[in-house]
Order: C-alpha cells, then sequence, then structure tokens
C-alpha cells in the first residue's frame, strides 16, 4: 500500500465519466514518488473513463511531466505531419498549440486527419489562464452514438480525403510540417504513409490522404466518431474568413480542406450536425496550475478555449497506432480540385 490514498471522483456533478479526477489525500506529494501506483491506476481506469485528471501533486516543472508520461512505457513521440504551429520544449514534450489567445479550437482527437496518431496524450498545466483556457474533452463514443446512423453510415462507407496546402503565408511550412527542407525526404514520408503529393510552382506542397471517418478502438473494440473532418472543413472558417480567401486562391488551394473519400464535397449543414453532436457530449473543467490530464486519444477528443492572460499548457504524446490503409493514395487533382 502507498504512503498515501487516492481517489477517484466525477469532476463534477454530470452524467459523464469523462475524466476521472485522481488526487493525493494529502496535496503536494511528489509526483515522482506517486508515479508507480498512478500508472497502475491509469491502467486500470483509462480505457473506461477515457480520461483522467490528475490533481494535486508536485510536478517538478517540465522534467518531472516528461518523466511521468515516460513512464507509462512508451517513448513520447514527436511531433510529424502536425496541422498547427507548436514548439519542441523537451525530447517529446511541446507547447501546446500556438494559436492566438482569442481563437477557440474546436473537438479533435490528435492527428486523426492521418493514418497513424498517438494511442495516449498528455496535458501539463503550468500556468492556467487569467479568464478561458480550459482544454474542453468529449467521448468519442458519445459524439458517435449522438450522430443520427445515416450520418454515421455515411461517413463510414464513404471514409475522407484530407487535402493540404502548406506555406505561402496562409498556413504552416512543409518544412515545419516534416521537420525538414529534403524535399526527396518529404517524398519519402508521403510515399511510406499513403499521401499524395505534389510541388507547386514556387516550391510549395500540396498533400492529399484518404483515413476513415470512424474506427473501432484497438482495445474495447467500441465503435468511434474519428476524424478531423469538422476542423479542416471550409466550412469551420468564419464566413468572412472563407470568402475572403476564396477571393485569393482556388479552393483546391486552401491551407485545408476536406472531401468525402472519393473526392466530392461534403455538405456544410452535414457537418453542422456533426459540431453541434460535439458540442452536446463537451466536457469542461477549469484548469489548476499543476494539473495533468491524461486523454486515451482515440477515446476522447480535446479543444482548447479562447482566454485572456497569460497561459502555459505543454503536451507530450506516445504509443503510435496505424489504420489499414484505405488503398493507394488519390491524386490530388481530381474530383476536387
Amino acid at each position: 500500500m502507498s504512503e498515501f490514498a487516492l481517489k477517484a471522483l466525477p469532476p463534477c456533478e454530470t452524467e459523464h465519466e469523462l475524466p476521472i479526477v485522481v488526487s493525493a489525500e494529502e496535496p503536494g506529494i511528489s509526483l515522482s514518488k506517486a508515479s508507480p501506483d498512478l500508472v497502475r491506476l491509469a491502467n486500470e481506469h483509462l480505457h473506461k473513463a477515457g480520461g483522467i485528471l490528475f490533481r494535486g501533486f508536485q510536478v517538478g516543472g517540465v522534467d518531472g511531466f516528461h518523466a511521468f508520461a515516460d513512464g507509462f512505457g512508451h517513448p513520447l513521440l514527436s511531433y510529424e505531419f502536425g496541422s498547427t504551429p507548436r514548439t519542441n520544449v523537451k525530447g517529446g514534450v511541446y507547447t501546446s498549440t500556438e494559436y492566438p489567445a482569442h481563437q477557440e479550437i474546436p473537438l479533435h482527437s490528435e492527428q486523426a486527419y492521418t493514418l497513424s496518431w498517438p494511442l495516449k496524450i498528455w496535458f501539463y498545466c503550468i500556468t492556467s489562464a487569467k479568464t478561458g483556457g480550459e482544454t474542453p474533452i468529449a467521448d468519442n463514443r458519445r459524439i458517435h452514438q449522438a450522430l443520427s446512423p445515416s450520418i454515421r453510415d455515411r461517413f463510414a462507407r464513404r471514409g475522407l480525403r484530407y487535402v493540404r496546402n502548406y506555406g505561402g503565408g496562409l498556413d504552416v511550412e512543409w518544412q515545419k510540417v516534416f521537420n525538414t527542407d529534403d524535399r526527396g525526404q518529404v517524398e519519402r514520408y508521403c510515399r511510406q504513409n499513403d499521401i499524395a503529393f505534389e510541388w507547386k510552382p514556387g516550391g510549395e506542397l500540396r498533400t492529399s490522404q484518404c483515413c476513415p471517418a470512424v474506427m473501432q478502438h484497438p482495445r474495447t473494440n467500441e465503435p468511434l466518431w474519428f476524424n478531423q473532418a469538422h476542423l479542416f472543413h471550409v466550412s469551420n472558417l468564419q464566413p468572412e474568413v472563407r470568402e475572403a480567401l476564396l477571393d485569393l486562391v482556388d479552393e483546391k488551394d486552401l491551407p485545408r480542406n476536406v472531401y468525402y473519400g472519393d473526392g466530392q464535397p461534403i455538405e456544410d449543414a452535414i457537418l453542422d450536425e456533426v459540431r453541434a453532436a460535439m458540442g452536446r457530449c463537451k466536457v469542461i473543467f477549469p484548469w489548476q496550475p499543476g494539473d495533468i490530464l491524461m486523454l486515451d486519444n482515440m477515446l476522447a477528443a480535446h479543444g482548447r478555449s479562447s482566454f485572456s492572460g497569460e497561459r502555459k499548457v505543454v503536451v507530450a504524446m506516445a504509443e503510435a497506432f496505424s489504420a489499414p490503409s484505405c488503398g493507394p493514395p488519390i491524386p490530388v487533382t481530381t474530383n476536387a480540385g
């Protein structure tokens, strides 16, 4: 028996089980001392709840957080083929998405727009914002259940095709996404991961990848809504931003967009229904400095509320998982062009 007691409590009076809150009986227990028990507890409960919030432990800064996440037995992952700007802090620890404070980040599972993603993700709150800045979460099993059967079936049958145009002053440059300025290395990565690619005039890059929209969890076998269609689709932009971008570039040259797997457009109204279902499943809790949120990245989606004041949250990911290929990559210039 450990020298401290752990309590698993719901964070608020709600029907949601996500997340379980685990705190030391006496706040301030060293995280390094508690880690063996916390790892055991997480392994017992993570797949049921989808997420665990560790609260009240003395973390020991980024070094302590790194050691805790690394202690789950899988090397921390580098942020490859990312879709948002981040900065490496230490080894596999990165800043959270570096978007302006006023910008809300919709719910999503990390790298669900690819065929390879982390199964585990951790967030460590170093400094909580003056107002806002929460990390909303939602159970992807509940989202799947909340959608109409016709929508679930439509996306399960047709899949998704994500199209990205890098750089050009509109999005992250391909050199930062692929962590290299070597075109040959980029091309090898794309071929190995069933990503179609096209070098555009001026040295810019366009890629296209077909991915599933609905997945089964590899351990629980539960059906999950697991994609980023609502986030990548042009309808995620504010109307004035969408109009301004389409005045600048053709649709095929938008920084990012998503289509059905065959390249046909996804209806805005369908994705509005998806966003509404995700909103009904959302759980929000306020950060406290020292909190660590651990999510099963397939069972739980996460986002970010807008905020004011300083906010510092860092992220680590581990245990890479790859989905079966959806077939040969579709050339980027067909149907959706």
